[in-house]
């Protein structure tokens, strides 16, 4: 009796915890610094890596989200973005000696001042033009990728060596899970900040009406250029740590079927979400190598699961609990109402 009224209070702590929002962040914490090491124990070390990757395109998907779901601007090219900046941080590392964290802010900053210098032209650009405009970019970037083969090796790629920080070398899946995980956690926290203050509120003003946010005082060409550049840094970070995840970097990398994947994934997890963004980047990523035995049908998911998520979930998987719980109550409430009239 004594045992059970001390799991009832565990339990009963434990919940309280979990419903607060830095107990939830802490149990998440503990969660994915324990995954790993658990599925190395069950000698599962090749999904360790896929975690990785799966954290490598939430933070990409989490700076498009910025760009398009915050402040309305499609982008059809951000894998272009990460195309440079993986390059750019395999070079540095490897043909220059450059340390993996300096390289890794230097291909970053550059991406954004490649999405700077694309924010500017598209201030003009709208819609399906915009979209365009983008899509050359990244078509853009791959061709110069495999074109400059003297320094990228071309078509066939070059080797990025493995990412090491003041002597220690992350040359194992496990090591390298846990260094994406924490700049992730990075990234994650300083963006749903700048969401919350008064940037994100511009943003999302500048998203909900233009004209309504230029009446505000709201600089409307600041604040687009600054979502771009943002969004293209995220997509900077996301590619270099891709060339050190893979060791590897080659122009098919990132094509036009990664972009539109991460354009899927947003809208898949829910436009204008942080955690949106998290779901998305997770089931876009995961899908494909659950279904990787059968040809082209984790593609034909990938479509068919956009195809209901538009129908039935508007605003995305993250939206799913409180439809559930709607439902829940919908049903209450009639069931309520046949008793009463009975």
């Amino acid at each position: 009796m004594k045992r059970e009224i001390r799991n009832e209070r565990n339990e009963g702590l434990l919940r309280r915890v979990a419903e607060t929002p830095l107990g939830a962040r802490l149990l998440l914490g503990l969660v994915l610094i324990l995954l790993p090491i658990i599925t190395v124990a069950l000698g599962r070390s090749y999904v360790v890596y896929l975690y990785s990757l799966v954290m490598v395109y939430v933070i990409v998907t989490l700076g498009l989200n910025i760009l398009t779901g915050y402040t309305g601007q499609i982008s059809i090219g951000h894998a272009g973005f990460m195309a440079v900046a993986a390059s750019t941080s395999a070079i540095l590392t490897g043909r220059f000696g450059v340390p993996f964290l300096l390289a890794l802010v230097i291909a970053s900053l550059f991406a954004a001042v490649l999405g700077l210098g694309l924010g500017v032209p598209a201030l003009r650009l709208h819609g399906h033009y915009l979209a365009i405009a983008t899509l050359g970019f990244g078509v853009a970037a791959g061709q110069l990728s495999a074109s400059w083969d003297k320094l990228t090796g071309g078509y066939q790629g070059m080797k990025a060596p493995v990412a090491s920080i003041l002597g220690y070398r992350f040359d194992t899946d496990l090591k390298y899970y846990y260094l994406v995980l924490a700049l992730t956690w990075l990234l994650v926290e300083a963006a749903q900040n700048m969401l919350r203050s008064r940037p994100g509120r511009a943003l999302m003003a500048v998203r909900d009406s233009e004209v309504a946010a230029s009446a505000m005082g709201i600089n409307l060409a600041k604040y687009k250029v600054a979502a771009f550049a943002v969004s293209a840094f995220y997509a900077g970070v996301a590619g270099a740590l891709h060339a050190h995840l893979t060791r590897y970097v080659s122009p098919f990398d990132f094509n036009m079927g990664v972009s539109m994947t991460l354009l899927s994934a947003i809208v898949v997890g829910g436009l204008g979400s942080v955690p949106g963004s998290i779901l998305g980047a997770v089931f876009m990523t995961i899908m494909p190598h659950v279904f990787s035995r059968v040809k082209n049908l984790p593609l034909i998911l990938a479509g068919l699961s956009l195809i209901l998520v538009v129908l039935f979930l508007p605003y995305g998987l993250v939206s799913l609990p409180w439809r559930i719980k709607s439902a829940i109550a919908g049903a209450r409430a009639r069931r309520a109402t046949k008793s009463g009239d009975a």
